[in-house]
């Protein structure tokens, strides 16, 4: 019978070959390559860009529909984005989308921007994902059900979404300014929409603008990672070469936004603690030479610590953050820059000093070297970005949305090639008061104003773009248990004690990643040290005896990699990202940060502002505050111990005590190797040249504090359910904590991950998101997990839940909760369930596996608790062979009902008063 199967998949490929080889040339054709993307057209006008990457084992499959909120219409604003949510509620072919995204494994989303609407699963790369994935998003581009039944349910959803936003301040600041710096153009609104919008659509009206935006002409299709081209082109015309367009064809729309002829100015009173100014410019489209101009023109204003507004606002202590963003997109876009004023700084002196040092940029041009160290800064993430094919293939959907997939090249040659006479120009031209959105109206006699050209010759512009010579594609590497543990290079240095695990192979561009983790010391050592272990970890790539925190920042750019330090009581971690070719000297730079921190004042007071702003603004946000009621309900630790859960105030009193001299003595005692320490490396990499920089870096980086570890015992949870009023906050938060006395070492653990994926997790699938999301329409976002404790003689673990929802329905999401928990429990999973979340389990952690940094992880903590990757081998296995019987056993055995969790609850729950008057009102 095998036989016959093997034999029938052979004819089968034959006939799909050959049926590639007659209906592909009539269907599909090659009509560019740049830098290993190919695209190709197909005969109904779809796009496909197809980016091989050997050595990603995943493939993502991303398809981007160019429609967004711009091409919204009078009494449309936010339905680009409703639609992403109903294309989710199935077709006939898929009618339970959510589920199939879990019981593949996939890691998936969709998301809506001006531009576009862009949906996107990466997942193990097998043929049969590969068809399943395909098969969904050719289905669900013309077939979705866009039902009224659906749409009732996600209203509430989308609108807890959009409440969700009105909790910031910072976004709702942002929101209303750019709203105000356009009088006409859609890049003014919101792309979640308005609330009336949202809330009234009518299904005819969705459903209309499904049938016009979502055709094959409107889309392009990119699939990246581990594919065989063919094949996967054979699939592409099998799945989408049978779907039609419409007969109306499309058109784009035609607003043109008025050029802005004075400043303006905007104001917003809201409940909150954090002061914020911000100001935006008109710029130009993504297209357009003058955005790279800008781009620059953004690094050296806002880059820290190297911006002029960062030096002029924070190094001079007016303000804690600054922050900017400047969207890439296919009409003019915006240069919009926040920053966040502390109470006890003077609001007036922050936005004198912002303005000041914007108009400043003409008087005093962008020099020779802030030019060279933005280009290196702005070069270092495209870089970064194109080695990771996974996040390329949904990168890719903001240039497609701005016009075409090429202008990512583009762009970047442009910031290569960008000249100081060009960008000073552009600086001239755009950053003036009357294109700037901060201000009153103001009568002048001689107006000046920026009229902004949209792009012309797009088309020609991409279509002679040729592009550099494209990474290797690099080695398929097998992510199985006992490949990753054949390749694996483990052992312990013979001079210096640390233990190691490398993995060599050959990555797309030759990508490395690095991972150092030094422990240290017992709990006595660490005893009321408030905030002195993690602040001394995070003033590591702040300066050293040999660099200055800017000469790190741009050594890095140089490199075209990444250092990121921290520390905590006990532990020390460093992580690079970097190349075969510059791995050595990334790992000097790192090696410098660990040794020589300078720990400079100037540079702790800016990083204290910053956190102490951060908990003032914090004090009136519901999921802060509901997450830390949850520490504080289920305290057990006593004051001083590195485990004890601070209050808001305690904390604020810790960070405002630590000092340079603190954090010197703490370096000085516990920084360095004892007796526990770990490096992991995997790609391109030489094994004995590493072993031996670390014995050479490493030998007189010594501690004489033996390490043991601070426990963290499990302890029941308090059985509570407490709130907390945030007034004037649109939206409210509740997690449900339940503690369980158990370990990964235990032959439960099987059956509770199950349990927790089936409970709160995979993909709006689960009990809890299917009642609160699905069922009810009352959370945006709700699901949970069971987290299982590594360590057998802690055994801490617990099963969590959370939703976010609209403050008036409260009662619901906890009933909801109380129900669903009491089903779960008294009536266990079913044989259903357990199939799809057995087989997603198992495809994500494969996914898992494929991902560097998480192998990384995963090698880390077996070295840590001495083990293999058998022991991940036996936990898949027992997955797999795991009954309904085995989990609904576990289930009884470890869950409570709903009653017996902590419950933090946070949101404006208090009912408003409606006063009555006897006032008559006349007919």
């Amino acid at each position: 019978m095998k036989k016959a199967h093997f034999l029938f998949k052979i004819a089968f490929a034959v006939l799909l070959f050959l049926s590639f080889s007659w209906s592909g040339n009539a269907q599909i054709k090659k009509t560019a390559s740049v830098e290993g993307i190919t695209e190709y057209m197909m005969d109904n006008g779809m796009k496909v860009l197809l980016f091989p990457d050997n050595s990603a084992q995943t493939i993502t499959v991303n398809i981007t529909y160019k429609v967004g909120s711009r091409h919204e219409g009078y009494g449309e604003k936010g339905m680009a984005h409703l639609l992403e949510h109903m294309v989710f509620k199935g077709t006939p072919n898929h009618p339970n989308i959510p589920e199939e995204l879990t019981s593949h494994g996939a890691r998936p989303n969709g998301t809506t921007w001006y531009d576009r609407t862009n949906y996107f699963e990466t997942f193990n790369a097998t043929d049969e994902n590969l068809d399943w994935a395909l098969d969904l998003e050719s289905d669900r581009m013309m077939n979705s059900f866009i039902s009224n039944e659906d749409l009732q349910s996600e209203f509430t959803v989308v609108r807890n979404e959009f409440e969700s936003g009105e909790n910031s301040p910072s976004g709702v600041l942002m929101k209303n300014v750019i709203s105000s710096a356009y009088l006409w153009h859609n890049y003014g609104q919101s792309t979640i929409g308005n609330r009336s919008d949202i809330m009234r659509v009518p299904i005819e009206n969705l459903k209309a603008f499904y049938k016009k935006y979502y055709r094959p002409d409107n889309a392009v299709l990119m699939v990246t990672g581990k594919i065989d081209i063919d094949k996967t082109l054979a699939l592409i015309v099998e799945k989408f070469g049978g779907l039609k367009n419409p007969d109306i064809p499309l058109k784009d729309v035609p607003t043109i936004e008025p050029a802005q002829d004075g400043e303006r100015r905007v104001e917003l009173s809201r409940v909150g603690d954090l002061q914020i100014v911000s100001a935006l410019y008109h710029i130009p489209a993504g297209s357009h030479e003058d955005y790279a101009a800008m781009a620059i023109a953004e690094q050296v204003l806002t880059d820290e610590p190297s911006g002029r507004l960062y030096k002029a606002l924070v190094d001079d202590k007016k303000a804690s953050t600054v922050w900017s963003f400047s969207p890439f997109t296919k009409e003019p876009s915006f240069l919009y820059i926040n920053v966040d004023v502390p109470s006890d700084k003077s609001l007036d002196e922050a936005e004198s000093t912002l303005l000041s040092v914007l108009e400043d940029m003409s008087k005093n041009p962008v020099t020779e070297s802030e030019l060279k160290r933005a280009k290196s800064n702005i070069l270092k993430q495209i870089d970064q970005i194109s080695r990771n094919s996974a996040f390329l293939g949904t990168f890719t959907s903001e240039f497609i949305g701005a016009g075409d997939w090429r202008l990512a090249y583009i762009f970047r040659d442009r910031i290569e090639a960008m000249t100081l006479d060009h960008l000073n120009t552009a600086i001239q031209r755009y950053l003036i008061n009357t294109n700037r959105t901060v201000g009153l109206f103001v009568p002048t006699k001689t107006p000046i104003r920026v009229e902004i050209e949209h792009t012309e010759g797009l088309e020609e512009l991409v279509t002679t773009y040729k592009g550099k010579e494209a990474y290797d594609a690099g080695e398929s590497f097998d992510v199985s248990y006992d490949n990753i543990q054949n390749r694996l290079d483990s052992g312990i240095l013979e001079k210096t004690p640390i233990e190691y695990g490398f993995i060599k192979k050959n990555n797309r561009g030759e990508t490395v990643t690095l991972n150092l983790v030094i422990r240290n010391g017992n709990v006595d050592n660490f005893m009321n040290k408030g905030k002195i272990a993690s602040y001394t970890g995070r003033m590591l790539n702040k300066g050293t005896t040999t660099k200055s925190r800017q000469a790190i920042e741009d050594a890095l750019s140089i490199l075209k990699s990444s250092v990121s330090v921290s520390g905590s009581n006990g532990s020390i971690r460093g992580s690079v990202t970097s190349t075969a070719e510059n791995l050595m000297a990334t790992l000097d730079v790192m090696v410098d940060l660990l040794k020589n921190p300078i720990f400079n004042e100037t540079e702790l007071e800016k990083l204290k502002t910053e956190d102490l702003a951060r908990l003032e603004q914090s004090k009136t946000d519901p999921q802060f505050l509901a997450i830390r009621k949850m520490g504080l309900l289920n305290q057990r630790f006593p004051k001083g111990h590195p485990n004890y859960n601070m209050t808001i105030d305690e904390e604020i009193e810790a960070i405002k005590a630590v000092t340079v001299a603190d954090l010197k003595a703490y370096h000085k005692e516990y920084y360095g190797i004892s007796d526990n320490a770990s490096v992991i490396a995997i790609g391109n990499i030489e094994e004995q040249v590493l072993k031996d920089y670390f014995e050479t870096n490493f030998s007189d980086f010594r501690n004489n504090h033996s390490y043991k570890e601070i426990k963290n015992p499990h302890q029941k949870n308090t059985a509570v359910n407490e709130s907390i009023e945030t007034p004037d906050k649109k939206n409210a938060i509740s997690y449900g904590l339940l503690s369980m006395k158990v370990s990964k070492e235990d032959k439960d653990y099987a059956a509770l991950q199950v349990a927790g994926e089936i409970l709160g997790g995979g993909f709006l699938s689960s009990r809890i998101a299917n009642r609160l999301r699905q069922q009810d329409g009352v959370s945006y976002g709700a699901g949970g997990a069971v987290s299982v404790d590594n360590d057998s003689k802690d055994s801490n673990s617990m099963a969590y839940v959370y939703a976010i929802y609209a403050p008036e329905n409260a009662a619901k999401v906890q009933q909801g909760f109380k129900e669903e928990i009491a089903r779960f429990i008294a009536d266990g999973i079913t044989e259903e369930e357990l199939k799809t979340t057995v087989n997603g389990w198992v495809e994500a952690q494969s996914v898992a596996r494929a991902k560097d940094n998480e192998l990384a992880g995963l090698i880390s903590s077996n070295l840590y608790y001495d083990r293999d990757m058998s022991f991940q081998k036996s936990i898949e296995e027992q997955v797999k062979g795991l009954t309904v019987a085995d989990v609904n056993t576990a289930i009884k055995k470890y869950f409570k009902t709903f009653d017996k969790w902590t419950v933090s609850n946070a949101g404006d729950f208090k009912v408003p008063e409606i006063k009555k008057s006897n006032k008559k009102v006349d007919d």
